[in-house]
């Protein structure tokens, strides 16, 4: 599967009429997708919205910027089949098309690390139900040992017994329980890492057992299809800001953006007062859609029981190196390595909007150990990499090569933190939290964020009487 050119956009559609408003008002601070999501619900239901972005765009960690012809993700994003909020929140945009899923799994896996040169192993499914189509893929998969394969099986089997509710999960890391479980360090880095890295941001060791058993249970034990990958075949910008700010100005939201929120605080009587440079909202419910230390600075006294739990939420990095190439070196959309440093590759060069040559961006996440190594000493690291991992680079000239570096990228994974996520309600009547960080059983993902956007509105809705639409995903609200 190759990307689509640049060029492509869904056909305009005439806006769909905002619902008549019928009183009431709320303020959601923060445009990322968290605080659009929040936004786009509460108008969907009838109230008047002003959404309060301090940047200058919307779209949080997600976004785009000009870097002189190249229009530049600030990283690389992918979800999956079973991210049904996410891909809710595509169509509500009118974005979908600009972002497919893969018609099946199908992760090319380049091991670097053979004695023998580069071994490509694939990891993909059949049409067979769970857990037969992924049988063949594993069976087949180079870059285990025979004995591994079997006992993958084995400890997926285990995994899918397991409840990621259960709060004593919480407590314990996924590597001793891969370990346990009869994994090798091997199975760990070819297979488990490959997935968990990606999605969780943490290896194994420093995970929550219940967040790993979420995500592995989800993607690859719950529906054939669930773990195949779609990703923006155009520049995110184009997604979460552009389309997004469409959609919010259809539903009759009122945007600003370069506009900071410096307090929130409840009337005696009820009610929020938001303060914000030159400007003070009255509002009958608050959504604070910003990260979580940002929370804690602005929730008045009383709103949550602990508030500096907060603050005991760890963040984790993502790095992400830009290599734009003279020639081809890439012949797919993308490709995860093994038995180097690079981690996941993805062809950028269509949504970039670049003409001749070839842009990739390499992904590497839970980067701790790099995120603030100088660009010099990652381009000696990662350029000859690259070269063993493609050999049609060996020849190519570099015309650029830069970094994107997000140091709190996501909150950390780590064992304990399900404790320290809040749900979407306060202790303060009319005042809800939201953020890929909250309480809603994912890791810190897109589809996160939009879940926690949607329970936020949707307690704001039963509290002020509302009725809540109808959504085509599953969504419990967090306590």
């Amino acid at each position: 599967m190759t990307d689509g050119p640049r060029s492509h956009r869904p056909h305009p559609r005439t806006p769909t009429p905002a619902p008549a408003r019928t009183g009431g008002h709320a303020v959601v601070v923060g445009g990322g997708i968290a605080g659009t999501t929040a936004a786009l619900a509460l108008a969907d239901a009838g109230l008047r919205v002003t959404l309060l972005e301090g940047r200058p765009r919307l779209g949080g960690l997600a976004f785009s910027f000009r870097r002189g012809e190249l229009t530049v993700d600030n990283g690389q994003h992918v979800y999956l089949r079973c991210c049904t909020a996410y891909r809710w929140f595509l169509d509500r945009i009118d974005a979908a098309a600009l972002a497919p899923l893969q018609d099946r799994l199908d992760v090319p896996v380049i091991d670097a690390a053979k004695p023998e040169g580069r071994r490509l192993g694939r990891l993909r499914r059949d049409a067979l139900p769970v857990p037969l189509h992924l049988a063949r893929s594993l069976t087949t998969y180079p870059h285990l040992s025979l004995a591994d394969r079997a006992r993958v099986g084995r400890a997926a089997l285990a995994l899918k017994r397991l409840d990621p509710a259960d709060p004593a999960l919480d407590t314990q890391d996924f590597g001793s329980w891969l370990t346990a479980h009869g994994q090798s360090a091997r199975a760990v880095r070819a297979l488990w890492d490959l997935v968990g890295v990606a999605t969780l941001n943490a290896v194994a060791g420093d995970a929550s057992l219940g967040l790993a058993a979420m995500v592995f249970k989800t993607g690859l034990l719950s529906d054939p299809g669930a773990a195949d990958i779609g990703w923006a075949r155009v520049p995110l910008g184009d997604l979460h800001d552009r389309l997004a700010r469409r959609a919010l100005d259809a539903a009759g939201v009122r945007t600003e953006t370069r506009t900071r929120v410096t307090s929130v605080s409840a009337h005696p009587s009820g009610g929020w007062s938001v303060q914000a440079p030159g400007e003070t909202l009255e509002a009958d419910a608050v959504v604070l859609a910003v990260p979580q230390r940002e929370a804690y600075d602005l929730l008045p006294a009383g709103a949550l029981d602990a508030p500096r739990r907060l603050l005991d939420i760890g963040t984790a990095p993502i790095l992400n190196v830009h290599v734009v190439y003279d020639r081809k070196v890439l012949t797919g959309p993308f490709f995860a390595a093994l038995g180097t440093p690079v981690q996941w590759v993805f062809d950028r060069t269509d949504a970039s909007g670049l003409t001749d040559g070839q842009y990739l961006a390499v992904s590497q996440s839970a980067a701790h150990d790099e995120i603030d190594q100088p660009v010099a000493v990652l381009r000696e690291r990662y350029l000859p990499e690259l070269e063993r991992l493609l050999p049609l680079a060996r020849g190519a000239r570099v015309r650029d090569f830069f970094v994107t570096r997000e140091r709190t990228a996501t909150f950390a994974p780590a064992p304990g933190v399900g404790r320290l996520r809040p749900g979407s309600r306060t202790g303060a009547p009319g005042l809800y939290l939201a953020g890929a960080w909250t309480a809603t059983g994912w890791p810190a993902t897109m589809e996160s964020a939009v879940r926690s956007g949607v329970g936020a509105a949707d307690a704001a809705l039963r509290a002020l009487g509302r009725p809540r639409p109808r959504r085509p995903f599953a969504f419990e609200e967090a306590a």
